[in-house]
């Protein structure tokens, strides 16, 4: 069997008039739930905060929320797009049974 695919998101809290709200994370772990429904135990997913130790690195010009496959940039900005997602994994996965 193929190693999973690898999907790190990468967020921060948001400071609001009613608080510091962690939305992403919330976001990132329904895109997980939605990632792991469709690919199953081929896909991993992991979420961190921009501050934590082992937060992977900000590649040049990126913004959050930053989502990787496999090490690479699927999104950058904007919004958490799990069809998005689901092509880099897809991609990634036929580059691997090659």
């Amino acid at each position: 069997m193929n190693q999973p695919v690898f999907v790190q998101i990468v967020g921060a809290p948001v400071a609001c008039a009613s608080g510091v709200k962690d939305t992403w994370r919330d976001v990132a772990h329904w895109a997980a739930e939605q990632l792991k429904m469709h690919f199953d135990r081929r896909v991993e997913v992991k979420y961190y905060d921009l501050f934590d130790a082992d937060c992977p690195p900000m590649p040049a010009g990126a913004k959050l929320p930053l989502v990787l496959v496999n090490g690479e940039v699927a999104s950058s900005g904007g919004k958490i797009a799990i069809p998005v997602i689901r092509r880099k994994v897809e991609a990634a996965m036929e580059a691997q049974d090659a």
